[in-house]
Parts: structure tokens; C-alpha cells; sequence
């Protein structure tokens, strides 16, 4: 007798515990976390439940605490539970149930758990990129590459808000593949990454990618430009893309634009993109693309390039510098300046060598010993005598007087030809310099 009352007893406790630890009563409740994914430091989150019976109590539980968090009897079927201003200890796994008010240890099964991820700020955001970036073909295989600042992290890829996957890096980066990509798979993706010692602190996430599939059984839309040709700076330019379908959205891609691209709702089958007052960093090439407005992630193939060419632009954008010719202006000037200097060396050397070879020549009875008729527009004097070095003379002003060419007169000459005295050596050492007209003659 004594031993059938305590196998009742025994049994009587180990349906009670059952019921708390998991073999509840009543089916598992619903659970959500509003918002999802990562959560600021003293940011606001809310634990949503559900069930479908009346006069139950909820309650919250965390995992790695021994017993409830808190509990409360809503006056329908759902609760909230509210997390304000949250801390790094709030992050962790969440699950709740229920139980009747009336009757002792009849709880439900626990819900399903919902993650609390608290932002860690000493953890900068990563990057993200995907690859392609035009698209993913039906299919294919797409790979998105997460990069962070620290080593030896955990890295967290998210899609649509939602954890997706999870990589272990032992180095900067994690690369995440999609392997035969479908439908399914299009939707914006970030990552984040955290320490695997603190699994609910990470960084912020990345800053979102789109992953577009495209599907060859869509046919290709055709785009094209008015005005053609080359554009002015400040015309209006219209991109036409056309498509056989009504129930799409029309998306213009820039080549070398990291931007998103501009996207229409057309009201028929095809849109038109005006950019007014084109400037050259509108210059590129340009192609559309459209998707089904019931699946916003499925893409046509993009449609053949056309090129805007801004004047004074090359065709793929970029500034192009326009081609000097063989000499500038200025070279040219210069390099004549300098083949008439040359000339004018060559001939002085010539000329010196010249009298050397003739030694000591008659002083000849011209009062104009020296006659020298520039070639070039800014003319050099000298003044040349025997026995004495070349002598460089200021130049002189410029009077506007066409035709002038100047000589220098020996004084000596001049004074013994009138059949006057010979000058004093000092006085016959000076210069003497006539401006002579050449197309009038020598001056009487």
C-alpha cells in the first residue's frame, strides 16, 4: 500500500515538472520581436505572444536564466512584453508560454525562440558587396562578400531583416554563396558580425545589397535617346525604354554608377527617363531593365547600351582633354625666336672669321661701316669695330616705324671725309647710330 501511494505521488511530480520544462497542456504559442534585427544601444523593442484561448497568463523566459522574466494577464490573446532602453544584457534568446489561471501547473509548450541582438558600438559597421552586382542570373551562383574591422569574428548575413547565415572568419571577411540561385533568393541582404565568446553583442549592420535575379525568359526591353548624337551642356535629354509587358517597373542603370538605379512605374509599356539640364557627368552609357511588380526581385536581361556623349566628353563619360596640335601657339613663337638667334650666331661667327682671315684690311671710306638688317620682328643692334669685343646694346623701344633699319656711323670716317680734323680719341671711340629708311632710301 505504502508503495503504490508513492508511485502516485512520484507520478503526480513528474507531470508537473514536465509541464514546465516543455510537456505543457496546451499548444505552443506564437512569438515576434518588433523591431527585428539588430538593436541599438538604448534603443525600444517589444516580445509579441499569441495563443488562442482567454484567461491565460504569459510568461517570458531567457534562455540561461533559471526561471521566468516577467509575466502578465492580458485581457485577449496576445501579450507584449517591452524592452526599453536596451543594454548589452538584454541581447540573448527569448521564448514564452502560457498557462491557466485556475488550474496549477497547467502550462502550454514553449514557443519557438526569437533572438534580442544588441548593437555593439565599439564594432564599426562592415562592408558589403555583391558579386555580379548587375544581377544573378535563374540558376547561377552569386557570392556575397561581408568585410569587418576585426579578426577573428563571427559573421552574420541577414536577408530581408532575417538571420540567413552564419561564417566564421579567421581573418577580416567572410564570403557567403548562393549556390543555384532561385526566385527565392532575390531580397536585400546586410551583415554584421560579433565575437564568439559574446554572441548577442554585434556590430551594426551593413548597409544593404540588392539581389536581383534575372530571368532569360523575359524578353529584353530596347532603350533609346532623344535628341541623339552629341548633347550641349544644359539640354534636356530623354531616355525612352520600352517593353511588351504592362505590369512591370522600368529601372534605368548607369554604367560605373554605384547609385541605385531610377526606377518608373510606367502607365503603359514603357517609360521615360528625363535628365534636364545635362551636364558631362551625365555622360556614359546607359541601359533598363524591368521587373514584375508581383515579384520585385525577378529582373528582365538589361536591354543593349546607348551612349550619351556630352560635348567635350568621351563616350564612356569620363572628361576627355582635347588634343593640342603640333605646337601651341607659344612653342611655335618660341622655337622661331630661337632658329633666328641661331641663324644670327652663325652668321656673326662666320663673319668674324672672315676679317680674321683677311687681316688688316682697309678702314673702308663708307661713313657706314656696319650695316646689320634683322630678320626677326624684335631686332638685336650690335656695334661692331675693329679690335673690340661685340658690344649687346639695350633694346630699344618699339616706335611702330615699318621699314627702319639701324646702322652705325664712324665718327672718324665722317669728320675726315668733310676734310675736317681728326676727332679727339675719346670722341672717335663713341658710336654713332642712323636710323635709315630702307624703302625710301638713304637719308640725304
Amino acid at each position: 500500500m505504502a508503495s503504490a501511494l508513492t508511485v502516485l505521488l512520484l507520478g503526480c511530480w513528474l507531470a508537473g515538472w514536465s509541464g514546465v520544462s516543455g510537456q505543457g497542456s496546451y499548444p505552443k504559442p506564437s512569438i515576434s520581436v518588433s523591431p527585428c534585427g539588430v538593436i541599438p544601444v538604448g534603443g525600444n523593442v517589444t516580445i509579441q505572444g499569441g495563443h488562442q484561448y482567454l484567461g491565460m497568463t504569459f510568461l517570458l523566459y531567457k534562455a540561461g536564466d533559471g526561471n521566468y522574466l516577467t509575466y502578465t494577464d492580458p485581457a485577449g490573446s496576445e501579450a507584449e512584453f517591452p524592452i526599453t532602453r536596451a543594454r548589452r544584457e538584454h541581447g540573448g534568446s527569448y521564448s514564452c508560454r502560457y498557462s491557466d489561471r485556475t488550474v496549477r501547473a497547467a502550462y502550454s509548450e514553449p514557443s519557438d525562440p526569437v533572438q534580442i541582438i544588441v548593437a555593439e558600438p565599439s564594432y564599426p559597421k562592415p562592408n558589403i558587396s555583391l558579386r555580379p552586382s548587375g544581377g544573378v542570373s535563374l540558376r547561377a551562383a552569386g557570392t556575397i562578400q561581408c568585410r569587418g574591422q576585426r579578426l577573428g569574428m563571427r559573421f552574420m548575413l541577414n536577408k530581408d531583416g532575417r538571420h540567413f547565415q552564419t561564417v566564421d572568419s579567421d581573418g577580416f571577411e567572410a564570403v557567403f554563396t548562393i549556390s543555384n540561385v532561385s526566385w527565392e533568393d532575390g531580397g536585400n541582404y546586410s551583415c554584421s558580425y560579433h565575437s564568439r565568446s559574446e554572441p548577442f553583442a554585434v556590430s551594426y549592420p551593413s548597409d544593404p545589397v540588392e539581389l536581383v535575379v534575372r530571368d532569360r525568359s523575359l524578353s529584353r526591353p530596347s532603350i533609346s535617346l532623344s535628341p541623339t548624337g552629341v548633347t550641349a551642356p544644359g539640354a534636356d535629354i530623354t531616355i525612352r525604354c520600352q517593353g511588351q509587358r504592362r505590369d512591370v517597373r522600368f529601372f534605368l542603370h548607369k554604367a560605373g554608377d554605384q547609385n541605385p538605379p531610377r526606377h518608373m512605374d510606367p502607365a503603359g509599356d514603357g517609360a521615360e527617363f528625363r535628365i534636364p539640364t545635362v551636364g558631362r557627368q551625365h555622360g556614359g552609357s546607359y541601359s533598363c531593365s524591368y521587373r514584375l511588380q508581383s515579384q520585385p526581385f525577378v529582373s528582365s536581361q538589361p536591354s543593349n547600351p546607348v551612349q550619351l556623349v556630352v560635348a567635350d566628353e568621351r563616350p564612356n563619360g569620363s572628361e576627355s582633354l582635347e588634343p593640342m596640335g603640333p605646337t601651341s601657339p607659344i612653342i611655335a613663337g618660341v622655337s622661331a625666336a630661337a632658329a633666328v638667334l641661331l641663324l644670327l650666331l652663325v652668321a656673326f661667327v662666320c663673319f668674324r672669321k672672315t676679317r680674321a682671315r683677311k687681316g688688316a684690311a682697309p678702314r673702308p671710306s663708307s661713313p657706314l661701316r656696319v650695316l646689320k638688317t634683322p630678320a626677326q620682328q624684335d631686332p638685336i643692334y650690335s656695334s661692331i669695330d675693329e679690335g673690340k669685343e661685340t658690344q649687346t646694346l639695350p633694346q630699344e623701344p618699339d616706335h611702330g616705324a615699318d621699314g627702319l633699319t639701324y646702322a652705325e656711323l664712324d665718327g672718324w670716317a665722317l669728320h675726315t671725309k668733310r676734310g675736317g680734323l681728326a676727332p679727339a680719341p675719346e670722341a672717335a671711340q663713341s658710336s654713332v647710330y642712323a636710323a635709315i629708311n630702307v624703302s625710301r632710301g638713304a637719308p640725304q
